[in-house]
């Protein structure tokens, strides 16, 4: 019986190990986008962020979740852009006045880009993404190293990447 718990306990650690090892890239094709931004006739590629640590942000406007947690991400933003932190948010709105509005109205000031194809994104489906809003924290390497983090840890998270403990 304890061989096959240890067996099983190695089994596991070299499955956790192997998974920090691999860890998602936002290089892979298979994650990579480009969608149109704010800007008139510009897109963001994702891949282009590498070098940088920045929070992958899936939302729309009608989500009153991700309005509420705008307002968090708002504090991060202005508390550690000038040492490096972005965001990158990425709206499911299907119509791009409403996305609009709602980031003049949360006063946004991070990357944004839009994919008027709802839950059909083509960015939301490369990502798996069931729900919103949901949020990857990728580090200067293009690693996703966590997602979905309460404020506090997330937090912790963007100092320990940016060096800044």
């Amino acid at each position: 019986m304890k061989a096959k718990i240890i067996i099983a306990a190695i089994l596991l650690f070299g499955q956790v190990a192997n998974a920090q090892i691999n860890l998602p890239n936002i290089t892979n094709p298979s994650l990579d986008f480009s969608l149109p931004s704010l800007q008139k006739d510009s897109t963001i590629q994702l891949s282009s962020l590498k070098g940088k640590v920045f929070l992958l942000d899936f939302w729309a406007s009608w989500c009153a979740p991700c309005r509420a947690a705008n307002k968090q991400l708002l504090k991060l933003y202005a508390k550690y852009k000038d040492a490096g932190f972005e965001i990158l948010g990425v709206s499911l709105d299907e119509n791009s006045i409403d996305w609009k509005k709602a980031i003049a109205k949360d006063k946004i000031t991070w990357l944004q880009v839009i994919d008027k194809n709802g839950w059909d994104a083509i960015a939301a489906m490369k990502w798996n993404i069931e729900a919103i809003p949901s949020s990857f924290l990728i580090d200067k390497n293009g690693n996703v190293v966590a997602s979905d983090l309460t404020y506090s840890n997330l937090e912790k998270m963007i100092k320990q990447l940016l060096e800044l403990n």
